[in-house]
């Protein structure tokens, strides 16, 4: 179990247990259990949900309500990690003006500039809007499948790029990342989703489209990538997700 709570832990802010004594496969091994962490994500997001609006039913501008709460909650489960990510990868990639080394260098900078808090805001505003006209459709099964979802198509990431730095908990974990198993969880959770239901079928296919451009961008400018490109692509895809929902409702 040791994996389960390295990515629980690593992933979240919900109370694990600790670990005092693993390894260097069992990072690798927790790689596999993402899928199951966007699951208890989702999960928490879509029971919260219906106690909001059992809760805030009378209540004036209630969607609107509901759709801020959701949202904060869905930032608070992650605590913020993957929005750092995001406004260290675009400060870094406006910044580092298309050379690696300056843009590597600039992720390493904990400050943030206007560009940052420029796209964090738009990246909020962009999911909170999602989020309120897709919340008001009797089916909200969307909240489950897209963190899971999107936690699955991290080990595209290990299976299809190099991770750019040499050091590093990332490092080990690509070493030890169990790839055979990573790529038959990611083809049978995809099968899944394509024969579940419409809206989990064009949430793949974003999936897909958006990783193979976001891919060719990483190995353009960085050859690879990196934790806060991690970050970046979860709130990134989770958006695009949800954006392309809208079209089919």
């Amino acid at each position: 179990m040791n994996a389960f709570w390295i990515a629980l832990q690593f992933l979240t802010i919900l109370p694990t247990v600790k670990i005092s004594d693993y390894n260097d496969d069992d990072l690798g091994k927790s790689i596999l259990f993402y899928p199951l962490v966007g699951l208890i994500i989702g999960l928490l997001l879509w029971l919260t949900q219906h106690a909001f609006f059992l809760i805030l039913n009378d209540t004036p501008y209630a969607p609107q309500l509901v759709a801020a709460l959701i949202l904060t909650l869905w930032t608070i489960l992650t605590g913020g990690l993957h929005l750092d990510g995001l406004a260290d990868s675009a400060d870094a990639w406006i910044g580092g003006i298309g050379d690696k080394e300056k843009t590597l260098q600039i992720f390493k900078d904990p400050r943030s500039g206007p560009i940052a808090v420029v796209t964090l805001t738009l990246t909020l505003l962009l999911k909170w809007l999602s989020l309120l006209i897709l919340l008001s459709q009797e089916n909200k099964l969307w909240l489950i499948i897209i963190p899971t979802l999107s936690r699955t198509s991290l080990f595209a990431f290990f299976l299809y790029l190099p991770y750019v730095r040499k050091q590093g908990i990332a490092s080990i974990m690509i070493q030890t990342f169990p790839r055979t198993k990573g790529f038959q969880a990611m083809l049978a959770l995809s099968l899944i989703a394509v024969t579940a239901r419409e809206e989990f079928f064009v949430c793949l296919i974003t999936l897909s489209l958006f990783f193979c451009a976001y891919r060719h961008a990483l190995l353009s400018r960085l050859n690879g990538f990196t934790g806060d490109t991690l970050g970046a692509w979860l709130e990134l895809a989770e958006l695009a997700m949800l954006l392309s929902l809208i079209s089919v409702i």
